[in-house]
């Protein structure tokens, strides 16, 4: 008796357009609040902004308001007016940004409050935030204040996320977020590293955070290099042309062809630089649309098994029946010293699944683009001494 096809759920849009009610907003980040209470950092950050605000923008406006109430005893108004100067910057500033704070904050969680809607319309779950996944793409372990937000999951027929994620790189003035979009797709076992770095959401270079050594590139069949650049593990050519059969080459030109891919252990990734779980319908038909076209050839990854570690095991152990003829006895006909009494299961014969070390991982590599981007910089940053050098020469 066959198990029944899971229940297909039609794809819901209206919890993402429709008009919402406030008091349902505040209720659901009353109850987000009362899962994710506060953390130390929050807090502290928290009291060093109420340290700052008391110490540097609570003294201005008392300075100004001494001098107002000078300048109105005085009868001078220019006493008033110069000592209120100062206190209209810090009034402007909070006259344009905490509205602005309010909207964006106001937004932010309607939208929030949308997606959470739309999960649970299409039979997912939600999360508003993780911080630090343990996810292994490359994106995920990079920088600082590493935080996914947004996360819309599905766990029938395998695990899929839908999820924005932050980290930020430098500090001070040279401090960056960076921001992307991801899909993250649970495989059925682990396959080798390789990376599909689309070729149409590139500008000078790669958009890729990583960058990995070019004799690791596969040129496969058709027009798949006109969209995709595929690295795999040295050694790993011929698994990747069974991984990626023509009619899988296809459904990735069809479907994919802006989204970076990595497969990385049991893990495939679909990366963006914008978001992915998002109000947008669009967004949202597109990425159902292209795990869906993918996820149907994902049975034919699933009997990949990596040779190498069959020979790393090296020889079977012997058997205690396969034993040398003298010990054996007379009566037993000489058997080879690997020879088994049985035949065993063709399932054992196969190597077990995983990844052999140096399929795991991709080597890296640097970027050109990057290293005359530094050159240019530094020469334009020595312009002016060349110059100087050259003037004083001519004029000796």
């Amino acid at each position: 008796m066959t198990a029944p096809a899971p229940q297909q759920h039609p794809f819901e849009t209206r919890p993402l357009t429709e008009p919402v009610d406030p008091r349902a907003v505040n209720e659901f980040w009353r109850a987000v609040k009362a899962q994710n209470p506060t953390s130390g950092t929050q807090i502290v950050i928290g009291v060093i902004f109420a340290v700052v605000f008391g110490l540097v923008f609570l003294p201005v406006i008392g300075f100004a308001l001494f001098g107002m109430i000078s300048g109105l005893a005085s009868g001078d108004p220019g006493v008033g007016a110069l000592f209120s100067l100062p206190a209209l910057i810090p009034v402007v500033l909070a006259a344009v940004g905490i509205p602005l704070f309010i909207v964006s904050r106001r937004r932010t969680r309607e939208s929030t409050y949308r997606i959470a809607r739309f999960a649970e319309a299409n039979a997912m779950t939600f999360r508003p935030f993780v911080a630090d996944p343990p996810l292994p793409g490359m994106i995920f372990h990079r920088g600082d204040a590493r935080m996914a937000s947004q996360l819309v999951r599905g766990h029938h027929p395998r695990f899929v996320e839908f999820g924005n994620y932050t980290y930020t790189t430098g500090s001070g003035k040279n401090k960056t977020t960076h921001s992307w979009g991801y899909v993250a797709v649970k495989l059925d076992v682990p396959l080798p590293n390789i990376v599909l770095d689309a070729l149409g959401n590139n500008s000078l270079g790669s958009n890729l955070p990583s960058t990995f050594s070019k004799d690791q590139r596969l040129s496969l069949e058709g027009d798949f290099d006109q969209h995709f650049t595929l690295y795999c593990p040295s050694g790993y050519e011929a698994d990747a042309l069974y991984l990626f059969t023509p009619d899988i080459m296809a459904r990735f030109i069809d479907h994919a062809a802006q989204l970076d891919v990595e497969i990385v252990d049991d893990w495939m990734f679909l990366y963006m630089r914008r978001p992915a779980s998002t109000t947008d319908v669009s967004t949202w038909a597109w990425l159902f649309g292209t795990v869906g076209a993918l996820m149907t050839k994902f049975d034919q990854w699933a009997r990949w098994r990596d040779d190498r570690l069959r020979f790393a095991q090296g020889a079977p152990a012997q058997h205690p029946s396969a034993q040398t003829p003298a010990a054996a006895g007379p009566h037993h006909p000489p058997m080879p010293p690997t020879a088994l009494p049985f035949a065993p299961p063709a399932g054992m014969l196969r190597p077990p699944p995983g990844v052999a070390p140096q399929g795991r991982r991709l080597r890296t590599g640097f970027s050109w683009v990057t290293v005359v981007v530094i050159v240019l910089i530094v020469g334009v940053a020595m312009l002016p001494q060349l110059f100087g050098l050259l003037s004083l020469l001519f004029i000796r």
